[in-house]
Parts: C-alpha cells; structure tokens; sequence
C-alpha cells in the first residue's frame, strides 16, 4: 500500500509551527542574554536600597522573580515587605515559611523579608485593604530602612486581586503625601491575556511599549536564569498546583519584567485615587 501524500496544508502547518518554535527560542535567548536593563525617559534606579511590597506570599516568585534577580545580582540591597500571610485558606503559616524560602533562593536574605499578620490586611477577593493604613505602614518602613526606591504593583495588580490594587493604592497615596518628592516608586506594568501568557516572546511588544510612551519613565528588566522563578515558585509548595506550574512557564512575568515610575499626579493612565473599599 502506498504511502500517504503529505497534503499541502500539513506542510503549511509544520512551518508555522516551526516558525512559532523558532521565535519562541529567539526570544528566550534575547532575554536570557540581555546583561543590563533597557532604561526609557529617565536613568536607573537611584540609590541602593530598595523595597519591593507585595500583598501575598507566592507574588515574588509569579510577577515579580526578574526584578528580584536583577537586584540582588547587582549590589542593590533588596528588602520585601509581604503585607499579609496569605492566610485565605488557613495555610498563613506554611505559606509564611515557603514565602522565606523562596525569598533565600531569589538571593533575598531571611533577615530582610517582612511578613505582617495585620487584622485588617487578611487576604481574600473580598478583602478591601485600607490605603491610609498601607501608606503608613510602608512609610513606616522606608524610615526604619533607609529605602530609596519603592517597587509594587501597578494600579490592576497583573491579576486584577483587590489586594494587589490596593497595594499599589497606598503606596501611590504615600507618594502622593510625600512633602519632599523624595520616595521614588516604580510598578510593574499589567499586560493584556495575550501577552501575558507569550512567554520571552513579550520582550518585543514590551520594547515598542516602552519606546511608545516617550512621557514615562520605564525600565524593562530581563531575566537571565529563568529556571530560578520556576524553582522559587515550587517552594511554595502549598500553592504549587498544575495551573501555577503551567503559569510560571508560560507566562511573560517570569521572562521579564516592565517597570514605570509612578507619578501620583499624572492622571495620563489612571485616574484620581480612589476612595477606600470603594471601586476596588
């Protein structure tokens, strides 16, 4: 019996393929050979100290791994401060412990990682945090710490999790208060879902971002050692479920991270803020 022909459509499918695969692979290395970070409208971060905030356990390794490896691979003394246990499904202590862990991996000393177990900072969807409260607590924070630069979410929270927005709300209210203009804060930028889960592919479209907006100061941050997020997410072993696996390597926040200074009065890509435990 003879052979069966390959179709032309079978061929036109083996080259997009093959083509999706091969850019796929050109990106990765893009960014995994990417030595310095892509700075637009504005230098590099200034001063050496620096406050990542985060509202969860686990949010270092999903969003924010690049940021975190660039920093502490480069002489910058990194602090975290997690504003919560995660405590939503009883684990806040196991999910405290995984989040030390991680942190170890990621090049964070135990010493310099934060974890508040605030009565009103519980988390859950339903959960709206208070920002004066956030504000003062980070402020708190920056004083005791000597913090130059303050990185968080932005004002979607990459998921869109209350307590990411609210997050970001505080520190932007605490920016906002500052009389002296000197807390220079930076948030990770939200994607859309298509660009969010392209992987290194994402270097591209975040590079014509960045380039795109010449009125933001933006720093685009690649990951060298993209294997470092995937094994720092697997220490929170609690959380490390097929869809959070299948996250970490799919999506474009372990390949690199898009970071825009925050101006609490320029209303150019977000409003006014909001009232708390009111929109959010």
């Amino acid at each position: 019996m003879p052979a069966p022909k390959t179709s032309i459509d079978d061929i036109m499918w083996l080259l997009i393929v093959a083509s999706a695969l091969s850019f796929w692979l050109a990106s990765f290395i893009a960014c995994v050979s990417r030595k310095s970070p892509s700075v637009y409208n504005g230098g590099p971060f200034e001063g050496k100290n620096v406050l990542l905030v985060v509202a969860h356990p686990d949010d270092e390794s999903m969003f924010f791994s690049p940021t975190i490896l660039y920093l502490t691979t480069r002489g910058y003394n990194l602090r975290l401060l997690c504003l919560s246990t995660g405590n939503a499904d009883g684990k806040g202590d196991m999910r405290k412990h995984e989040l030390l862990k991680a942190c170890a991996l990621l090049g964070v000393p135990t010493e310099q990682v934060k974890v508040l177990d605030h009565p009103n900072l519980q988390d859950g969807f339903g959960n709206n945090w208070d920002h004066s409260l956030l504000a003062k607590i980070v402020k708190e924070e920056i004083a005791s710490c000597g913090i130059n630069v303050v990185i968080t979410f932005d004002s979607y929270g990459v998921s869109g999790h209350c307590n990411h927005r609210d997050v970001h709300y505080g520190v932007r209210k605490l920016t906002l208060e500052s009389s002296h203009g000197d807390i220079k804060a930076w948030e990770l930028v939200s994607t859309n879902i298509l660009r969010k889960y392209i992987g290194p592919i994402d270097i591209w479209t975040s590079i014509l971002y960045a380039s795109s907006n010449p009125a933001r100061s933006i720093q685009l941050l690649t990951n060298e050692d993209p294997r470092k997020s995937y094994a720092a997410m697997s220490l929170h072993a609690s959380q490390w479920v097929w869809f959070r696996k299948l996250f970490i390597a799919f999506s474009s926040y372990s390949y690199m991270n898009t970071l825009r200074r925050i101006h609490p009065t320029d209303s150019s890509h977000e409003g006014p803020l909001p009232e708390t435990n009111k929109e959010l």
